[in-house]
């Protein structure tokens, strides 16, 4: 019988836990910080399909995902990561600045790659209580 309860036990613990993770609030603006990076892990991926679901919804009706993922995947550009620096929020709108790695092949220099850095500005709007990014 003891081991009974301590089953029930466990079982009403990760219950909780379970229910905890369903009580994130997307709409909350710190969601961009998180959301921001997983877009850009995605680019650095090759897996832009999945970046795809971060554009917003206008943006997604215009555009397909196999569209989007083509361009997106076959950039001369690799994407290597990206980290979240800044944001700038009024409302439903934010200003995110991102420091985006990236590495470009040097055209005529066999197989020479040149690594950099550089900061992105990302405009992210509230829509329908979920955080996306706006395409320029």
């Amino acid at each position: 019988m003891n081991i009974d309860k301590r089953v029930l036990a466990a079982l009403a613990l990760t219950s909780a836990f379970a229910s905890l993770g369903g009580c994130v609030d997307k709409s909350d603006p710190d969601m961009i910080d998180k959301r921001s990076v997983e877009r850009w892990d995605y680019l650095a991926a090759h897996e832009a399909e999945k970046a795809y679901d971060y554009l917003t919804p206008g943006y997604r009706a215009t555009q397909t995902r196999e569209n989007y993922a083509a361009a997106m995947n076959h950039r001369p550009v690799k994407w290597t990561g990206a980290s979240f620096k800044d944001k700038t929020c009024e409302g439903d709108r934010c200003k995110v600045q991102m420091n985006v790695r990236y590495s470009i092949a040097m055209p005529g220099m066999a197989g020479k790659t040149v690594n950099n850095e550089s900061v992105q500005s990302e405009t992210w709007i509230r829509v329908n209580g979920e955080w996306y990014i706006l395409p320029n």
